[in-house]
C-alpha cells in the first residue's frame, strides 16, 4: 500500500502539527507534513523565507504531494505533459518539467546558505550526498551526474532536486521516488531530458516507504548541514 493512503493535509503547512528539533542538529527544524497539497505548501515556503531574518532557524519540511507537475522558471513547452489531466503548475526553481505523487518522500530545504557559507552549488551538492548515503544504508549504489542535478541508480533518475535562492536564503528541495505510480513522468521529459529513464526505491529491494525515507532523508541533511 503506497504512503498516499495519509489525510491530505490543505492548510498552511506553517500551523500543521508540531515542529521537532532534529537531536543531531539543534539549530534545524524538521516538520513533519504528511500528505500536503502543493500550492498552500509552495506559498508557504515563500512566505517563510520572505518573512525570515539573520536568527530565524532553518527548517526540513517532510512531506508528500497528490499527483501535480511542476515547471520551474527555464521551462520548456516542449517537455511539458503531452497527454495528462494531471495539474501542471509554474513556480520559481530553477529547473524544468517533474512529476510528484503519493509515494514520493519530499525534503523542502528552507536554509540560510549566507549564514551557513554555503554556496548554492554546495548546497546541491549536499543534497545530493544526503540521498546517496540513505541509498547506501540500503546497500542500493547510487551516483550522481556531470551536467545533470540529481541522484541516479544505473542510469535512471531516482531523486530530483531544484533551489531557489531570494536574499541568501534557499527553498524548495529533493523528491526522492520511493513507492509511487511512475506512470506519469512517461508524458513528460524528466527534467528536460527527453527518454530519460526514473526508477524508485522499492525496484531497487528497498522496504522502507516514503514517510520513513522521508523522514530519515531530513535526518541526513540536517547533519550535513552542521558538519
Amino acid at each position: 500500500m503506497r504512503s498516499g493512503a495519509a489525510q491530505m493535509i490543505p492548510a498552511d503547512p506553517l500551523h500543521a502539527g508540531r515542529p521537532a528539533q532534529c537531536p543531531a542538529a539543534s539549530s534545524t527544524v524538521i516538520r513533519h507534513l504528511g500528505l500536503a497539497e502543493y500550492l498552500p505548501t509552495y506559498e508557504a515556503m515563500r512566505r517563510f523565507t520572505e518573512g525570515r531574518d539573520a536568527a530565524t532557524p532553518d527548517e526540513l519540511w517532510v512531506l508528500e504531494h497528490a499527483p501535480v507537475y511542476t515547471v520551474g522558471i527555464a521551462g520548456r513547452k516542449e517537455h511539458f505533459p503531452r497527454i495528462s489531466k494531471i495539474a501542471l503548475e509554474r513556480v520559481d526553481r530553477g529547473g524544468q518539467v517533474t512529476y510528484h505523487g503519493p509515494g514520493q518522500a519530499i525534503v523542502y530545504t528552507l536554509v540560510d546558505l549566507a549564514r551557513r557559507g554555503l554556496t548554492v552549488r554546495a548546497m546541491v551538492v549536499l543534497i545530493e550526498e544526503a540521498v546517496i548515503e540513505l541509498l547506501a544504508a540500503y546497500a542500493v549504489t547510487a551516483r550522481r551526474k556531470s551536467g545533470a542535478p540529481g541522484v541516479y541508480v544505473q542510469g535512471a533518475k531516482i531523486a530530483a532536486l531544484g533551489l531557489r535562492v531570494r536574499r541568501g536564503c534557499c527553498y524548495h528541495g529533493v523528491a526522492l521516488n520511493v513507492n509511487m505510480d511512475l506512470a506519469p513522468f512517461s508524458h513528460i521529459d524528466p527534467c528536460g531530458y527527453p527518454g530519460l529513464e526514473v526508477t524508485q526505491a522499492v525496484a531497487l529491494g528497498v522496504a522502507a516507504g516514503a514517510d520513513e525515507l522521508g523522514r530519515a532523508l531530513a535526518q541526513r541533511i540536517a547533519g550535513l548541514l552542521e558538519r
